[in-house]
């Protein structure tokens, strides 16, 4: 059985994602769809950082926040909004100096739902 103390305990607003989820089986449900999203999300973020693609870049970082959002991952949603904002402004330095703690963020968060789905 999936312990939900394990997301409130790691930062995870769980009642704000059941505020627009509805039940823990859509939330759960959301969480998987997360984790196999952000396993092509995340290298894409990367590459077009590296090519400093900033319109490619906004794209995925708004879904990233809108994700995060939905799901109550307040701090990720904040970073990836910062980001957003900072890509749609073509501000290539932003990004390359607040890379690191956007995608520590993130997988932070990737390996607190892989504990709690199991």
């Amino acid at each position: 059985m999936k312990d939900i103390n394990i997301l409130k305990n790691n930062g995870i607003n769980v009642d704000q994602g059941l505020e627009i989820l509805g039940d823990m089986e859509m939330y759960d449900e959301t969480l998987n769809d997360f984790l196999t999203e952000s396993e092509e999300r995340l290298p894409k973020i990367k590459a077009f950082k590296e090519a400093g693609d900033m319109g490619n870049y906004a794209i995925l970082v708004h879904a990233m926040k809108s994700d995060s959002k939905y799901l109550g991952f307040t701090k990720l949603a904040e970073l990836s909004l910062n980001h957003e904002m900072e890509s749609k402004a073509n501000n290539l330095e932003y990004i390359i100096q607040n890379y690191d703690e956007l995608i520590a963020e993130a997988n932070r968060i990737i390996k607190v739902v892989k504990e709690y789905l199991g």
